[in-house]
């Protein structure tokens, strides 16, 4: 079942549990899609990696939403936003935790032979791709600084 498929199943049971919130995440993701199918051109569809960027981009948008909102004391705007969040994440792999990805980040900079923050950029290039929409760049990012520091 592809992801738009998908989507559409979640679509028609938010409608039937009357969810708006789940309905509005997933009503952008269901956008997103079609804009996607239709600057690619290709009757295709689109692959899963770039499914999970698409989702990976919506959640990153609505958790700084909500960030920005949280520190102006709005948390009545704040709030949707994250669960949108969780609602679209539903549709992500599931996340690594960050031992994982530090494991990763250590093979990887051994793999390079990465020796001091001049090479962050390969170790990033590399670790971001393996590890697509199943960790976060900012996290991600973090801890190749700590272990190239």
């Amino acid at each position: 079942m592809s992801l738009q498929d998908e989507v559409m199943t979640a679509m028609k049971a938010a409608m039937k549990e009357k969810d708006q919130t789940a309905l509005a995440a997933l009503r952008a993701v269901k956008s997103e899609i079609l804009l996607a199918q239709t600057a690619s051109a290709s009757n295709d569809g689109l692959t899963e990696e770039e499914e999970v960027k698409i989702l990976s981009k919506l959640v990153k948008q609505r958790k700084d939403s909500a960030v920005i909102f949280a520190e102006q004391n709005r948390q009545d705007l704040a709030e949707p936003e994250l669960a949108q969040a969780e609602v679209i994440s539903q549709f992500l792999p599931a996340q690594l935790s960050e031992e994982e990805i530090t494991v990763e980040v250590m093979k990887t900079i051994a793999a390079v032979g990465a020796e001091g923050m001049k090479d962050m950029g390969k170790v990033m290039g590399i670790v971001n791709k393996k590890l697509a929409g199943q960790a976060d760049g900012k996290t991600i990012s973090n801890i190749v600084k700590a272990k190239l520091a």
